[in-house]
């Protein structure tokens, strides 16, 4: 099995049936697809690439002196004396920050802020366009998502940007690049790097590879679009593998709801709610203390609110 691939392109053309068709079996069945001719300037990319590539390269010291990189270090020498070690589980094989509207962002490389800004502005309005095929496709009305992730226009969505680099591990065995979880917000979209491979989708219980695929756009669906679909769509569990050889580079932007927001299932007049109304900012609460565990948890401790 393979993460569906679709021409983003073939939406307002003669074959729009069809590719509404692949964006609904993509948030179905997989909860991950990959975007191609998105419409976003593939010379823009490049220059993300670019940017993000060059301020690793001014926080790669500081990486191999993190906690990570020292807590593997030791494990290694344990071994080395004989003693039984295992697996790192909770931690990650990661050097990440994060960009929002509100927080400081790096001022080297110079071009990165204006490089950055532009993408951002573009996958903003990718996910917006991405929503709305949702929308359709779960017979809501156009912006009926958008409405619910900002208390109908009286806040701004959170949107967020996490920049990652998973540099090469010596010892993949004895930690995780990212352990598994299901995203907690509403549409995320992947910039991914294009030659080095280590993320993996859970599918039908299996871990399948998200395929590195050039300039594409990797979209899957958080957990406030499972509640919204009432079930319909799903979070996808996915998880990142350190690998021995190769800097991997991850560009994660995030769409999701205001904190205020109010977060139900969009279901019909008589239909059964199988999930709980909440304010998003309170399931936050919950998810940063259990992000790493079952999501349905979550779920069931909102509704005692």
């Amino acid at each position: 099995m393979v993460v569906p691939v679709i021409d983003f392109s073939k939406l307002d053309g003669a074959e729009r049936a069809e590719t509404m068709a692949q964006i609904a079996d993509g948030c179905e069945n997989w909860g991950f697809f990959q975007l191609v001719n998105h419409g976003i300037p593939l010379e823009l990319l490049d220059r993300v690439k670019k940017v993000c590539s060059e301020s690793y390269r001014l926080r790669e010291a500081a990486f191999r002196s993190s906690e990570p990189v020292q807590t593997l270090e030791r494990l290694v020498e344990a071994e080395r004396r004989g003693e039984a070690v295992a697996p790192v589980d909770d931690m990650d094989w990661e050097d990440i920050f994060y960009l929002h509207d509100d927080n400081q962002w790096p001022s080297d490389p110079p071009a990165f802020k204006e490089t950055m800004r532009e993408y951002r502005a573009e996958l903003k309005k990718l996910a917006e366009r991405v929503m709305e095929a949702m929308d359709e496709n779960l017979g809501l009305d156009k912006g009926r998502m958008k409405a619910a992730f900002t208390g109908d226009g009286l806040h701004a969505p959170f949107f967020g940007t996490k920049v990652s680099h998973y540099p090469p591990c010596p010892r993949p065995d004895l930690i995780t690049g990212l352990r598994a979880h299901t995203d907690a917000g509403g549409v995320i979209l992947l910039f991914q790097d294009d030659k080095v491979g280590g993320l993996e989708v859970l599918k039908d219980g299996e871990w399948l590879d998200v395929q590195p695929l050039p300039d594409a756009i990797v979209v899957n669906t958080g957990d406030q679009v499972e509640v919204l679909s009432n079930g319909r769509y799903r979070s996808a569990w996915h998880r990142v593998l350190p690998m021995r050889n190769g800097n991997r580079r991850s560009i994660a932007s995030f769409y999701n709801p205001a904190f205020e927001a109010a977060i139900s299932p969009a279901v019909g007049e008589g239909a059964a709610a199988a999930y709980p109304d909440y304010v998003f900012g309170d399931y936050m609460d919950v998810y940063n203390k259990q992000k790493f565990d079952a999501k349905e948890p979550r779920f069931e401790t909102r509704s005692s609110m």
